[in-house]
């Protein structure tokens, strides 16, 4: 596979190479100009000394960073905000795991997949995955560099890389890599994640030709315990206020280890991902010029667009117990072992080739964010399974049309998918957007359509390693509709959302390993509200608050309610270059009943007899700081488990629990640091 690829990406970077120059988009035209006048600048007050009576450029100690997303006309910036370091751990704040940062997660709030094609359906720890779709492509004015550590209690660590820099003033590549490495509280809890992503944007001289190439990988070994033996009484019990010494069904006992390199586990899941993706594009339209000082800035207004992407993917998946329990899998899974004592091993292997051509017309050739894209894509599937080998060929045509006018009031998307041939025909998605710009005083409305109808994930499928039914299940394409309306006033600091889902032919898990298929129309209403209150001049409460209800009889497990609040002083003390956040996050879900986790398919699943009950909310408290290109944080996390326990000792004792057998650990202490360096 990596050979058939290689040679493709390998002839792209060289090119790249060869040509030396150009990756920016040419609608960036202020930050194109920037580069040059600051190259210019620095050109001639190079002196090969430093004169600190010199008057220097304001490129000399900052840095412009911009990037765009594979699929989005739009440029952004980096946030570097400390109010709500959150964004940048690798587990949104609605989210919940199994007990420890890397087990498997899933959100608090209905989330039906919104995705039409294949989809081999382990999705327990895309939370940890790096994924095209969010891939950036800077552009910089200087090299920059971000260098992230964060240890926390139980010798947790997480460590991110990230380099960017313009080679040319218009080639950028950049490189990200993450560790996530934490051994957990409990036993067999212990995480080890790799992500890797390197990325080029390169623009020919003449602005006709742009090539994006990304290569992503994702390596993600997960231990599984399949929970506490008795969260009733045990959690409880003096005797084990260490918690590593609380039995679990799985994986056996072992010692405490924290070494940082290791990733040996006896039982859990091993999920690994690579990823390659080309896109070149080129441009017929019309050319021009800007002249600034005595530097001539060439322009190109496009009005067709032909565009060729090319992307292979690798995945692999492995559930492996060494030291299986033959009563446990029985049990659970009514599977024998079959002759293999003590070992239980599952695998599959996905391979997926495709190649996407589209074309572009543009409207108005001074604004590329209007747009009609018509395209074809074709996939080539292999699965490599325990039943044997499958091939799958997919064919669908897409269109859209996008449209931010020149006045940024209205922003306008609609686009479709449909599968025309394949193990997927027949699949489709149809998505509409329509934002408008109110006045500045009255913020922004957005009214969203959007419905899937998808063939359901492969792992419900008989032919799939991880089916562990006797019987093959019948199953109808699942059919999803979410309407959304979302107001927002940023001068009031309040955003309103509210999202209507109608869902057909729901397709889930049930007692470990049961599939099953909810036929009938069921709704469910879901609303948002984020509202930040401000108190003085530096005191701010902000304030989340999500309600969901389902309607109709329907195996759904969801909280009525999921509250967040943050209590904050935010400013800087008086000190120039000081910028502070420090107060107390809480969150609060109340008792209802959560899905259960099946280890081995690595799925959560619906069940109806074990209510999650929590006297308090999570309490944290925090301090989030930042003094020029240095950031850091620390956190007190879980301040709700302190208690006097039975035997009238003191101790972060009462955990939370979040799952059936999974509970949070008492208290945790996280510090991190975010350090920029610029070239």
């Amino acid at each position: 596979m990596y050979k058939k690829i290689l040679p493709y990406l390998i002839f792209t970077l060289g090119f790249c190479v060869c040509k030396g120059i150009d990756a920016q988009e040419p609608v960036n035209i202020g930050s194109r100009i920037q580069q040059r006048i600051g190259g210019i600048r620095s050109a001639i007050g190079g002196t090969g000394g430093a004169d600190s009576l010199e008057k220097r450029s304001q490129f000399e100690d900052s840095v412009v960073i911009s990037y765009r997303l594979l699929d989005s006309s739009g440029v952004y910036f980096p946030d570097s905000s400390v109010a709500d370091i959150t964004d940048r751990f690798p587990l949104p704040v609605t989210f919940i795991h199994l007990g420890n940062p890397g087990l498997a997660a899933r959100s608090l709030l209905f989330s039906p997949i919104m995705k039409s094609g294949f989809d081999n359906g382990f999705h327990a720890l895309d939370i940890y995955k790096w994924i095209p779709e969010k891939i950036r492509f800077y552009n910089t004015s200087r090299p920059f560099t971000e260098l992230h550590y964060l240890l926390g209690s139980r010798a947790e660590q997480i460590i991110e890389v990230f380099h960017t820099q313009n080679i040319r003033p218009e080639w950028n590549f950049s490189f990200r890599y993450r560790l996530i490495n934490s051994p957990g509280f409990f036993q067999n809890q212990r995480t080890h994640h790799n992500n890797y992503l390197f990325t080029s944007l390169y623009q020919s001289p003449n602005l006709r030709y742009r090539n994006y190439t990304a290569i992503l990988a994702n390596k993600l070994i997960a231990a599984e315990n399949g929970g506490i033996v008795d969260t009733n009484n045990i959690l409880d019990n003096p005797d084990y206020k260490e918690r590593f010494n609380i039995n679990t069904y799985l994986g056996g006992n072992n010692p405490f280890t924290s070494n940082f390199f290791g990733n040996k586990i006896n039982t859990g899941n091993r999920y690994s991902e690579f990823i390659g993706i080309v896109r070149q594009q080129y441009d017929l339209g019309r050319k021009d010029s800007i002249v600034s000082d005595t530097t001539i800035i060439p322009l190109f207004f496009p009005r067709f667009r032909f565009e060729h992407t090319f992307k292979a993917e690798n995945d692999r998946y492995v559930f492996h117990d060494y030291v299986a329990d033959s009563f446990y899998y029985k049990k659970r899974y009514d599977t024998a072992l079959n002759g293999f004592k003590d070992t239980l091993v599952l695998t599959e292997r996905w391979r997926t080739l495709s190649n996407d051509f589209s074309i572009y017309q543009f409207p108005d050739a001074r604004n590329l964010q209007q747009f009609i894209k018509l395209g074809i894509t074709f996939e080539y599937i292999t699965g490599i399974l325990r039943s044997g080998q499958m091939r799958f060929i997919n064919t669908f045509g897409h269109a859209e049309y996008r449209n931010k006018t020149r006045n940024r009031i209205w922003d306008m998307v609609v686009s479709g998918k449909l599968f025309l041939t394949g193990f997927n025909a027949g699949d489709f998605d149809v998505f509409v957007s329509l934002k408008r710009l109110l006045s500045n005083k009255t913020g922004y409305l957005t009214l969203q359509f959007e419905n899937v109808s998808r063939t359901p994930s492969f792992v419900f499928d008989r032919r799939s390693s991880f089916f562990l039914m006797r019987n093959a299940v019948s199953l109808n394409k699942e059919n999803n509709t979410r309407l959304t309306a979302v107001y927002s006033i940023p001068a009031k600091r309040l955003q309103i959302q509210a999202h209507y889902y109608l869902i057909t032919n729901y397709t889930y898990f049930t007692k470990y390993y049961k599939v099953q298929q909810h036929t009938p129309l069921f709704n469910v209403m879901q609303t948002a509200v984020f509202k930040t209150f401000r108190y003085k001049k530096n005191w701010n409460w902000h304030a989340e608050l999500y309600v969901q209800q389902k309607i109709g009889n329907v195996p759904l497990n969801l909280p009525l309610v999921y509250t967040r609040h943050r209590f904050a002083y935010e400013g800087n003390f008086g000190f120039k270059n000081l910028d502070i956040a420090l107060g107390f996050d809480v969150r609060y879900r109340p008792p209802y009943k959560a899905d259960d986790y099946s280890p081995v398919l690595g799925q959560f699943f619906y069940q109806d007899s074990v209510v999650i009950r929590n006297d308090l909310p999570d309490i944290s408290a925090y301090v989030h700081f930042r003094i020029k290109p240095f950031k850091a944080f620390i956190r007190a996390e879980n301040l709700n488990t302190a208690r006097i326990g039975a035997d009238g000792t003191f101790g972060f004792t009462n955990n939370n629990v979040l799952a059936p057998g999974y509970a949070l650990p008492g208290l945790q202490i996280r510090i991190g640091i975010f350090w920029n360096f610029i070239n």
